[in-house]
């Protein structure tokens, strides 16, 4: 059987009705019953669906290469969906929803929200399975970009499916003692998991890439392909500047400063180890600032500050609590 062609050439639209119809479905069972287990679980495997539809209807889905970048993203998404749903079984809610659960259009906005992630970032694995690109020969798979990819990759799901086991692991031992999760690759990065993921999504791209960037591909679908690296670069944007660090840096250090919980133990974690990027924390430590807030990522946006975030009167009441003064730290986080 050759290409099958739906809707447009490059699976655009087809995989967009798919990703509104399956999200839409599990969102309408999650607002009617209030259920919050099946929402990250929906998102990751919205990405097997696509991965699957678009390989089976392409006409090189017998090309190793395209098996491979398909397979990469549905192991990916069920590695990280089985995750979640096992973490919330668990824990039994999610606290992220507790002021968007009653509310539809709140609610409905971070499944729109994931709509746009789930097809943004499939799109390197849709459009190399697009009829466009299927029209033109193939490069045996085996090129440079695609070995370099295959290792990329490797390495990411090890450090994201790890880390993830070594947080959880470490906070089931730890409970709420508020000891500070150093262990494993948390030693070398504040978030692994995070790292692991989009290095997971670059590595697909260049896979995905190849027949591009191998000159057997030209026009629309050379653009297309070269076009799709958005995917990768969306899931970065929104690991840096919206869900990810923006919700764990400042807001986490605040809560620990103003509840006295472990606060000189954590803020010598925070001078010690890199945000992001991995690197040995005794030369992380000794780095300068400047080196600290470019190169390595850890921009002004998620330093705390003492004197500028910090709730006082909840400082204060902490204190006053336990039954002593807390020292002042009017100096903050100066590295």
């Amino acid at each position: 059987m050759g290409t099958v062609h739906v809707l447009d050439n490059y699976y655009l639209i087809i995989t967009l009705l798919i990703t509104v119809a399956y999200q839409l479905f599990f969102f309408s069972i999650a607002f009617s019953f209030k259920f919050d287990k099946f929402t990250d679980f929906a998102g990751g495997t919205n990405f097997i669906v696509l991965a699957i539809i678009t390989l089976a209807l392409s006409g090189t889905r017998d090309n190793a290469r395209n098996i491979v970048a398909s397979v990469f993203i549905m192991l990916w998404g069920a590695r990280l969906s089985g995750f979640l749903l096992f973490r919330i079984l668990k824990t039994g809610k999610d606290d992220r929803f507790d002021d968007k659960r009653d509310k539809f259009w709140s609610f409905l906005g971070f499944w729109v929200f994931q709509m746009l992630w789930v097809w943004t970032v499939s799109l390197p694995v849709t459009i190399l399975n697009s009829p466009n690109v299927a029209q033109f020969a193939q490069p045996k798979f085996g090129t440079g970009r695609d070995i370099a990819g295959v290792i990329l990759y490797s390495i990411g799901l090890i450090m994201e499916s790890v880390s993830d086991i070594q947080k959880y692991r470490f906070r089931t031992a730890h409970g709420s003692d508020g000891a500070v999760c150093d262990v494993g690759f948390f030693a070398w990065t504040r978030h692994p998991n995070y790292f692991g993921e989009i290095i997971i999504q670059f590595a697909i791209f260049m896979i995905a890439v190849s027949p591009a960037a191998n000159g057997y591909v030209h026009g629309g679908a050379y653009v297309a392909l070269y076009a799709s690296i958005v995917g990768p670069f969306f899931l970065t944007a929104l690991l840096m500047f919206l869900s990810g660090l923006p919700l764990s840096e400042r807001p986490g250090a605040k809560k620990r400063y103003e509840k006295g919980n472990r606060w000189p133990e954590y803020e010598r974690y925070l001078h010690r180890t890199s945000i992001l990027i991995p690197f040995p924390p005794q030369l992380y430590e000794k780095m300068p600032v400047f080196l600290k807030r470019t190169i390595f990522l850890e921009f002004p946006m998620y330093v705390f500050d003492p004197a500028k975030h910090a709730d006082q009167g909840k400082v204060q009441a902490t204190s006053a609590e336990e039954g002593r003064t807390r020292p002042s730290d009017e100096e903050g986080l100066r590295s």
